[in-house]
């Protein structure tokens, strides 16, 4: 497999791009988001595609950020810099015709907000997913905290993100975050077989349907993701969040002041 962070495949109608840096969970990173960038360039240029799936290397889908990372900030303001870095994921949303998100294990954080954007999502039964901010001490971003509720009920995502629990992929299916739960080795196969019956579809039918159901939903998740973005660097300088991000780094419990 190539050594690039992100792949790029395409044929029969269906696109795949697979985030490409298993020996770190895949988690976000410079080299990541401009990779991934290309990537959604190249699908935005391939003429005749009717499905995409994003998918990962080894056993994460995507590990959020990568916090031994350091991102370049060209003189942004704190809450762009988080926009800027989130922007190549959220254009998933943008695309016309279905994405499924065929998430071969852990989805966690950004990861988790990655898997949202998607408008289909499979998971593995041992992965691992949700939006374990607050754990680390931040906001969410990516619009998590605008489409989780619409996707499990405000009960269940309020309970997780005040949390910041994860779930493995029994739980996923139970409350319908995933529309199946499977071995990691199956859930790419079973997402190959889902897209070619989506491309068997007529594309223009199902392209207007995808607009149709989100407008319905008056789907705003851009908006929600640019009031993320500044409620998380406002938490991001704060004591607690590098408290948080300690903890994680060093593998121990966290103890926030509330600060």
């Amino acid at each position: 497999m190539s050594d690039s962070p992100v792949l790029f495949e395409a044929a029969d109608g269906i696109a795949v791009i697979t985030l490409n840096r298993p020996e770190n969970r895949n988690s976000m990173n410079a080299e990541v988001l401009p990779a991934f960038q290309e990537a959604m360039d190249q699908v935005r240029a391939h003429k005749g595609l009717r499905c995409l799936i994003i998918t990962g290397s080894g056993k994460s889908f995507c590990a959020g950020m990568d916090f031994h990372a350091a991102f370049p900030e060209d003189g942004a303001l704190p809450n762009q810099v988080f926009e800027q870095i989130y922007a190549p994921f959220l254009a998933v949303a943008d695309l016309p015709f279905p994405v499924i998100g065929a998430l071969n294990g852990h989805a966690i954080g950004g990861g988790f907000g990655l898997a949202m954007m998607c408008d289909i999502r499979g998971a593995a039964l041992e992965g691992r997913y949700g939006a374990n901010f607050v754990r680390l001490g931040i906001h969410s971003g990516m619009a998590v905290s605008y489409v989780l509720p619409r996707l499990v009920g405000l009960s269940k995502a309020n309970e997780l993100l005040f949390t910041g629990r994860l779930f493995d992929g029994a739980e996923a299916l139970e409350m319908g975050w995933a529309s199946y739960a499977l071995p990691r080795e199956e859930v790419l196969p079973k997402a190959r077989e889902l897209a070619r019956e989506i491309a068997m579809s007529a594309p223009v039918a199902v392209q207007m349907m995808k607009r149709s159901i989100y407008k319905g939903l008056d789907w705003k998740a851009r908006e929600a993701a640019e009031w993320e973005a500044h409620c998380q660097s406002r938490t991001f300088e704060m004591e607690d969040a590098k408290e948080g991000v300690a903890a994680l780094l060093e593998k121990r419990p966290p103890k926030f002041k509330g600060r």
